[in-house]
C-alpha cells in the first residue's frame, strides 16, 4: 500500500502536476493540503480522478484539504468525516475497516499562534483516542512544525521563529507519544538534508535549503510494515514536495 501527501499550494495552479504525479505513482491514498478552492472550483478532471473515490473540503482562495482513495484497493464508496476540531477546512478523515487516514493542514500560526497550538493539542487527543481503540492510524499532511533542528537547514535555523518554537516541538512530541511514529525520520534517523518545504526565492529548493514540515505519522502496527518514505523533491512547482509512505501488504 502507498499513502501519499502533498501540500499543492493551490489545486487550480497545480492541476496538471497532480494528475501527472498520481498517474505515475498511483498511490492507494492521496492526501492533499492547501487546495485553496471550494469543491465547485476544483477542475472537473480532478473532481473525480479516474480510478479514485474523491473528496474535496475547501473554500475559495484559502486553506482546504482533500482525500482520495484508489478504487482497486477500496472498492466500496468510503465515508469521509471531520473531527470536531476542524476549522478553516483543515482536516478530513476516512475509515475503512481498522484503517483510519487523515489529511491534515495545521495552521502556520502567523496570524493566531494560540489557534495553532489548540489545533495541535486536539490532534494529540484525537490520535490518543483512535490508537486506544486499536485503529491503524495514519495522520499525514503539512503539520507546519519542523520537529527538531535536524529538520531545518542550518542557514534557516532561527530560535523562536514560528515553526521552530520549543512549545510547538514539545507538542509534536506529545502527539507522537500517543502511539504514533514519524516514518520519515524513523527510516532515515541521520538524514539532515531531508526537507519538504523551501522558501520560493534565491533558488532555495535547487540548493536544498529548506524545512521538513510534511509528515506521515503512523501507529506502531503500521510503522512496522513501512519500508520506504521518500520525499519526492523533483515533483511539481509547489513550495512543498510530496511525501509517499510505502507499506508491505
Amino acid at each position: 500500500m502507498r499513502i501519499a501527501t502533498w501540500n499543492v499550494n493551490g489545486i487550480r495552479a497545480r492541476q496538471a502536476e497532480v494528475q501527472t504525479w498520481v498517474e505515475r505513482d498511483r498511490p492507494d491514498v492521496v492526501c492533499l493540503q492547501e487546495i485553496k478552492a471550494a469543491s465547485d472550483q476544483v477542475p472537473a478532471a480532478l473532481c473525480e480522478m479516474e480510478g479514485y473515490w474523491c473528496y474535496w473540503h475547501g473554500a475559495k482562495g484559502y486553506s482546504g484539504v482533500a482525500l482520495h482513495l484508489r478504487r482497486d484497493t477500496f472498492p466500496e464508496r468510503p465515508d469521509f468525516s471531520h473531527p470536531t476540531f476542524d476549522f478553516e477546512h483543515r482536516i478530513v478523515v476516512v475509515s475503512r475497516g481498522p484503517l483510519l487516514v487523515a489529511s491534515v493542514y495545521v495552521p502556520n500560526g502567523g496570524r493566531d499562534f494560540d489557534a495553532k497550538m489548540r489545533f495541535l493539542a486536539a490532534m494529540e487527543d484525537y490520535a490518543a483516542a483512535r490508537c486506544a481503540e486499536g485503529r491503524q492510524v495514519i495522520l499525514c499532511g503539512d503539520l507546519n512544525v519542523a520537529r527538531a533542528d535536524i529538520d531545518v537547514h542550518p542557514k534557516e535555523r532561527k530560535p523562536g521563529v514560528i515553526g521552530q518554537r520549543p512549545e510547538e516541538r514539545e507538542q509534536f512530541e506529545r502527539i507522537l507519544s500517543r502511539g504514533l511514529v514519524d516514518l520519515g525520520r524513523a527510516l532515515a534517523p541521520d538524514n539532515d538534508r531531508m526537507f519538504t518545504w523551501w522558501a520560493p526565492w534565491r533558488n532555495m529548493r535547487q540548493r536544498n535549503i529548506g524545512w521538513r514540515l510534511d509528515y506521515v505519522l503512523a501507529s506502531r502496527d503500521m510503522a512496522d510494515r513501512v519500508h520506504a518514505c521518500p520525499v519526492l523533491a523533483e515533483v511539481g512547482t509547489s513550495d512543498h514536495a510530496p511525501v509517499i509512505a510505502m507499506f508491505d501488504d
